[in-house]
């Protein structure tokens, strides 16, 4: 499985700021290898942010977001010791799910 996600959430006057970085090769399917054979697509597809059960993100990605993603964003709503799930899916079916609780 992928290494863990860093994930920072901070909520303050009814907004909750949101900070993930994802371990995650990215390759485009694209790239040579020293020895001229194509590197296998690798990517993450699918990303879901959850606050408690309510999905306050949805992504759909491709091989053009550059590897170790960071996704910074802001939703309404979110108190102090509230969670926030991430959860992403790549082309091979692996995924990764990490939650926080908001600071």
């Amino acid at each position: 499985m992928a290494d863990p996600m860093k994930i920072r959430a901070n909520a303050a006057n009814g907004v909750t700021e949101v900070k993930v970085l994802m371990a995650h090769p990215m390759e485009t399917g694209i790239r040579k290898d020293a020895a001229g054979a194509v590197v296998p697509a690798h990517y993450i597809t699918d990303v879901t942010v959850k606050h408690g059960e309510r999905v306050v993100l949805q992504c759909l990605w491709g091989q053009s977001v550059s590897q170790n993603p960071y996704l910074a964003f802001k939703f309404k709503g979110g108190a102090k010791g509230d969670t926030v799930s991430v959860s992403w899916q790549d082309n091979l079916g692996e995924s990764r799910t990490d939650q926080v609780t908001v600071a």
